[in-house]
């Protein structure tokens, strides 16, 4: 989920056109009565790949004056890995919401002053508390969607269960996977039938031993570029987050996106400012611009994913709002799960249960 330009995004282009006037709009937010004066004009954004709007970092820095760095994580193992030791720089982050749950556990995220977030209003109600985070002191929702298949449809004959990706060979050497440890044991585990959040060794060991049965099956364990192997004619079947593969899907015909009919998993991605954040003044500022109307909505339309901004959404099409890739239907989500974050020693046994299927 790396600011990568795409090129031939026409309808991308045209919504820029559209908000040719968002300059003047975003120079009249307000960002709380603070000053930043003190503050060395940087802010350091640790991101995933592909998750942020082609023009956004440059749009906040001719705004703000403010220099906007992005670094780069693969997956949230490596995010809480980078930062669990010490924060080595950066202001803003991105985990999931297992993952907030877990650095919360740690002491590793600074609380928020919603004071500096004013743009909070354009939060989708939905998205003012979460199990994760209660009362929301830390975190801001993102983005959210599902996880599930990207398929190209001229190379498969219309996968409906895991069971083509877990345990057959019908796509042998044409299956990608992601390398999101938890996600991938919470996957085929829910396809064993124990839920997205096992809570035994037996039951994550079993869903491991599934995932090495079926291991030369797999061409790729991709480190969420799992929409690049498919577009690229690499492999046939890709277990991705949902909007990635909607991002191919604007620019190929022949690719869909498939949410099994066992279910899936619901996420949702979110704004923290870390422990020992070196511009946490700048860092309120990026969040408050990010949530933004018209820099959500340029957001959104790029990178495919389902905002929380009611106000973002409000300027973007049907082709964005009616996407069933992006915004699945009811009865679809009713099916998907969310991951809980279940306790260091729970996260112990996944760590070294994907150790073995790495090795194996």
């Amino acid at each position: 989920m790396s600011n990568k330009i795409r090129n031939g995004l026409t309808r991308r282009s045209m919504l820029q056109a559209s908000i040719a006037g968002a300059g003047a709009a975003w120079a009249g937010i307000s960002f709380g009565p603070k000053a930043f004066a003190d503050e060395e004009a940087k802010v350091n954004f640790y991101n995933w790949d592909t998750y942020i709007g082609e023009t956004t970092l440059g749009d906040f820095e001719n705004l703000t004056g403010v220099e906007a760095n992005m670094s780069l994580f693969a997956d949230n193992d490596e995010l809480f890995a980078k930062l669990r030791e010490g924060n080595p720089g950066f202001d803003v982050i991105v985990p999931s919401d297992t993952y907030v749950a877990r650095m919360l556990a740690a002491d590793m995220l600074e609380p928020l002053d919603y004071s500096l977030i004013p743009n909070t209003k354009n939060l989708n109600p939905l998205f003012t508390d979460a199990a994760y985070d209660p009362g929301r002191k830390h975190s801001v929702t993102y983005m959210w969607g599902t996880m599930g298949l990207g398929v190209r449809k001229s190379a498969t004959d219309g996968i409906t269960s895991w069971k083509d990706v877990f345990e057959s060979d019908k796509y042998a050497g044409r299956i990608a996977i992601l390398s999101e440890s938890t996600a991938m044991i919470g996957m085929a585990s829910m396809y064993l039938g124990t839920g997205m959040n096992p809570t035994s060794q037996a039951d994550i060991d079993a869903a491991v031993d599934l995932l090495i049965k079926q291991k030369p099956a797999f061409k790729a364990i991709a480190e969420d570029n799992g929409q690049d192997l498919l577009a690229s004619g690499e492999v046939d079947v890709t277990i991705e987050w949902s909007g990635d593969i909607g991002q191919v899907m604007l620019e190929d015909d022949d690719i869909d996106y498939v949410i099994p009919k066992e279910g899936s998993l619901i996420w949702a991605d979110n704004l923290c400012i870390p422990k020992g954040a070196p511009h946490p003044m700048n860092a309120h500022k990026f969040i408050n611009y990010i949530l933004d109307a018209q820099a959500g909505a340029l957001i959104a339309d790029y990178i495919q994913y389902a905002t929380p901004n009611q106000a973002a959404r409000a300027l973007l099409n049907d082709s964005y709002n009616k996407n069933p890739s992006v915004f699945p239907p009811d009865e679809v989500l009713a099916k998907c799960e969310w991951q809980i974050y279940q306790g260091e020693e729970i996260s112990r046994m996944k760590d070294e249960a994907w150790t073995r299927f790495l090795a194996a």
